[in-house]
């Protein structure tokens, strides 16, 4: 790498602690429950575990806010949790703990908190049980969630909307959001879902990997020519300023308005798990592009953000001390 870019990749990140972005989308709870197998159950041929730790981290939406928050962005987070039950509590107490903005946690007496619980033995996932309720927001929820984002929108360079289909990231929700960072000239992004596609029209950045870009337009994907095809595609249809195509082991594609796409190889060294690959690339390149990156210059830090994550267990966000750290050894 040239030294002139290295020295612009570290002043970007540097410059992380003076941006301020607001994560919208659907909130989670990552559980895993670590223990032990000695025998199998009495009841059914099914082994018994034996519990020695449990660890919750945010997901979701959650862990987007968490990874900006690690990365040194002024963090806020908007989103539904369950009133008065266990999981929306841990929720807002990591979020205060950390310094994370939870003044645009809402409370629904439908929805609960979902929760991804992963039950591991001897270093081997045994099952997921997940308790979810995708049941969409109501109207009165999308009104307050509006007049939240117009309240604070002064207050924030960048809106980023962290959508896993869950209900919060409605149809309404997304064009009025969208409608809001534009008329205020506010950086906005999207790590998309493929039934929401076409609502993403006009936004700075979305990153679908290469199966949602291929779903969402219905373009099948076969080799490195179809990706180029079809994120040109996505860019005229949704009026895109900049598209990033996530290609797991194979990198990224970069695309930008009136200009060549690029090619980005991975630099991930070891894959051991790809849990929150995606949400460490959207904030990466929000930050980045907050902090008045190109999108190429916010793609090649997300890529090697993400060379970082792929190396760890389960969902964990990257720091900016390992970030800067990487790019110190370029």
């Amino acid at each position: 790498m040239k030294n002139d870019l290295k020295a612009r990749l570290l002043e970007l990140v540097n410059k992380f602690s003076g941006v301020r972005v607001l994560v919208i989308g659907d909130l989670m709870v990552d559980e895993h429950i670590f223990g032990e197998v000695n025998r199998i159950s009495p009841e059914a041929p099914v082994p018994v575990v034996l519990v020695k730790k449990v660890n919750r981290v945010p997901g979701g939406a959650g862990n987007v806010a968490n990874n900006l928050n690690q990365l040194g962005v002024n963090t806020y987070i908007c989103g539904v949790i369950g009133k008065n039950d266990e999981y929306g509590k841990f929720l807002i107490k990591y979020f205060k703990k950390n310094g994370i903005n939870s003044d645009g946690l809402f409370f629904s007496d439908k929805k609960g908190t979902i929760v991804k619980t992963r039950i591991i033995a001897h270093q081997q996932q045994l099952c997921r049980v997940d308790r979810e309720d995708s049941l969409p927001i109501d109207e009165k929820m999308v009104k307050e969630i509006i007049k939240y984002v117009k309240r604070i929108i002064k207050e924030i360079d960048a809106i980023l909307l962290s959508d896993y289909r869950k209900g919060v990231l409605i149809p309404a929700l997304i064009t009025e959001i969208i409608k809001i960072a534009n008329d205020n000239s506010k950086i906005i992004s999207v790590d998309p879902k493929v039934e929401h596609f076409m609502y993403y029209k006009n936004v700075d950045l979305i990153t679908p990997n290469h199966y949602e870009a291929s779903d969402g337009i219905k373009m099948k994907i076969n080799n490195q020519e179809d990706v180029y095809k079809v994120g040109k595609v996505i860019m005229k249809k949704l009026n895109l300023k900049s598209l990033i195509i996530t290609q797991s082991k194979d990198g990224m594609t970069v695309f930008e308005k009136n200009k060549k796409p690029r090619h980005i190889p991975t630099n991930a060294l070891q894959v051991y798990d790809v849990t929150g690959a995606g949400d460490t690339v959207i904030s990466v390149a929000t930050a980045s592009l907050a902090a008045k990156a190109d999108i190429l210059e916010s793609a090649i830090l997300a890529n090697y953000a993400a060379g970082i994550v792929v190396g760890k267990v389960g969902t964990a966000p990257v720091t900016k001390n390992e970030l800067l750290t990487v790019l110190e050894k370029l």
